[in-house]
């Protein structure tokens, strides 16, 4: 934990208006009270479309991004804060827009070495009216998080099912992407450095880590330190360190893989994606991972803060 603060007022970025905004609400207000028993000055904001205004005439010293999915995790937000010139968490601009976009994320991550899945991003209307890949497969918003709008696709489906149709798309636009069978596993950046790794089993009347999983309480068992062979563990740390790096990603972040060590598997190992802004909330995987490695909740909300800082 940093020892002399640069930042005594900090403004708390939550809520706004994405799907994941009741997440958001929760992860801020939880990192709010962790910093206000810290001894900083907190002000919370629910974040609205004059946020600008808003932060110009508050002038805060820093601003914690506790702000999930579209305009607070894909470089808008960023953005607003690097005009006005105000130190903030996590990271930048460039770094949230292209990760937040699965397509193009998972094209610098497998240039950088790093195993992706197979995917197209086709029309939703046309993957809704045909398999665009064969069966089985994920079906998914190109940029969304938290499993919004994830539509498996099983084996020896006859037809694409209807609910493809309600996926969120940009443009039109959707991503269809091969599915892995296997293990959910996940690693955190904290520092520069690559966490344990969460082995996350979805309780079992749900069919997948979904949204339910992700953030109800007792949605999933997670297994830390996942129970793993070496150098599984090994590479995936590598390549959640490699994809951090590739993106440009700052401070905090988590990357999500699918491990197929399924009888009779493939032993295939895939990074599916990068969070520039992992969740905060009572049952979120990056506190998780900085408690089993003795960091606090309050040491580590204090170390994002102080990590703050312009042109990210």
């Amino acid at each position: 934990m940093t020892a002399v603060r640069k930042f005594q007022h900090v403004a708390v970025l939550m809520g706004g208006w994405s799907a994941e905004r009741e997440v958001s609400l929760r992860s801020g207000n939880a990192c709010a009270d962790a910093l206000e028993k810290a001894g900083y000055r907190v002000s919370r904001i629910d974040v609205d479309r004059d946020i600008a205004r808003r932060l110009a005439e508050m002038k805060p010293d820093a601003c914690f991004n506790a702000l999930h999915g579209r305009w607070g995790e894909d470089g808008c937000i960023q953005g607003i804060l690097e005009c006005l010139g105000l130190p903030y968490t996590h990271s930048g601009v460039l770094a949230s827009a292209l990760a937040m976009h699965k397509g193009r994320a998972k094209r610098v991550m497998a240039a950088a070495g790093v195993p992706v899945a197979e995917d197209r991003i086709v029309e939703r209307d046309a993957a809704a009216a045909d398999h665009a890949l064969p069966p089985p497969y994920v079906a998914k918003p190109i940029a969304e998080g938290s499993s919004v709008g994830v539509v498996i696709v099983q084996k020896g489906a006859n037809a694409a099912p209807a609910s493809i149709r309600s996926i969120p798309a940009i443009g039109g636009k959707i991503m269809v992407e091969a599915f892995v069978a296997g293990r959910e596993l996940t690693c955190g950046v904290i520092d520069g450095k690559p966490t344990p790794i969460i082995d996350i089993v979805p309780a079992k009347q749900l069919k997948f880590y979904d949204y339910e999983a992700k953030y109800a309480p007792g949605g999933s068992k997670h297994i830390l330190p996942a129970e793993l062979p070496a150098h599984v563990t090994a590479a995936i740390q590598r390549h959640t360190l490699a994809a951090h790096e590739a993106l440009g990603c700052r401070g905090v972040s988590r990357a999500d893989f699918r491990y197929d060590d399924t009888p009779g598997g493939t032993g295939k190992l895939v990074c599916l994606e990068v969070n520039t802004q992992p969740g905060m909330t009572g049952t979120s995987l990056v506190p998780e991972l900085a408690q089993y490695q003795g960091m606090s909740f309050a040491d580590l909300v204090t170390w994002i803060v102080e990590d703050s800082s312009t042109d990210r």
